[in-house]
Order: C-alpha cells, then sequence, then structure tokens
C-alpha cells in the first residue's frame, strides 16, 4: 500500500487530504481510499477508461469535491 497527499480547492479554501493505494488491490476494497484528519471519507475504483469512479461515499464531503479529487488521482496515479 503506498500513501500520498492530495490538496483541492473548493469555495475559495484548500482542503487537503491522504490517499491510500492498494497497489495489490483483490477487488474486496476500493483501490483508492480517501481520508481526511484520519476519517474514511470515500473509495475510489478505476474503471476501464482508466476513470475513476466511486465504490464507497461516506457522504461527508459534497460530490463536487469528490470529483476533484478524483481528477487529481487520475491526472497522477493512472
Amino acid at each position: 500500500m503506498e500513501k500520498f497527499e492530495i490538496s483541492v480547492s473548493y469555495k475559495n479554501e484548500n482542503h487537503h487530504f491522504e490517499v491510500k493505494d492498494h497497489m495489490q488491490h483483490n477487488g474486496d476494497q476500493c483501490k483508492f481510499e480517501i481520508f481526511k484528519d484520519g476519517k474514511f471519507i470515500a473509495g475510489f475504483e478505476p474503471g476501464p477508461h482508466k476513470q475513476l469512479y466511486i465504490c464507497k461515499n461516506t457522504g461527508l464531503w459534497p460530490q463536487e469535491v469528490l470529483n476533484l479529487i478524483a481528477d487529481r488521482i487520475e491526472a497522477s496515479h493512472l
């Protein structure tokens, strides 16, 4: 498992998240898990065209923020 941090800007505020990349992905959990201050907020899976889709969502963050997070991961880790 690899960990890295990403930041996204939403409504004029920067938000920092920790991403766990389960490189040995086995299908039992999402490939990418997103955490804010140690709390799980969402998980993403890569689709057939290297675009991420949400496989788990706690509903704690707006869809727009999750889309920004997915864009960042797609740009640098797929």
